[in-house]
């Protein structure tokens, strides 16, 4: 067997693990990893900038506005109302923030929505326990 075939088997195996995982995870739980992975992509371009590796930065920037556009998606802008409203907005100017943080090899945008989101987060992990203990037809993924 080579080691084409033995790294293939590893990537399929490790693929399956991940698809078996988000099948089985709670939204709420979804709704934090994808802020987690938008907060590692930030921080990662933001490396990028003092490295001057500008294609790098602009990937995992292009792959942070993606995430951000999920979370924007996952709002449930009926039942929501006004805060998830804001919180809308709040994903459309990180995005903006992002675009021009790619155009300018800025790293102040990128710090500023690690910021903005790292308080989502924040609060968004501190409700968690409280929506654990609703029945499912009262959770939303209203991020």
């Amino acid at each position: 067997m080579g080691p084409y075939s033995q790294q293939a088997k590893l990537a399929t195996y490790r693929s399956v693990s991940a698809h078996g995982a988000v099948a089985d995870a709670d939204p709420h739980a979804l709704v934090l990893t994808v802020m987690d992975a938008a907060v590692a992509r930030i921080g990662a371009a933001r490396a990028c900038v003092e490295r001057k590796e500008t294609r790098r930065m602009a990937s995992l920037l292009h792959s942070a506005v993606i995430l951000i556009a999920e979370l924007r998606g996952s709002l449930d802008l009926q039942k929501g109302a006004a805060l998830a409203q804001n919180l809308s907005d709040l994903y459309e100017y990180m995005t903006r923030r992002l675009m021009l943080a790619n155009l300018n090899s800025d790293p102040a945008p990128m710090t500023e929505v690690l910021s903005l989101l790292g308080e989502i987060r924040g609060a968004w992990a501190a409700i968690g326990p409280q929506v654990r203990q609703q029945p499912p037809s009262a959770v939303t993924t209203s991020a």
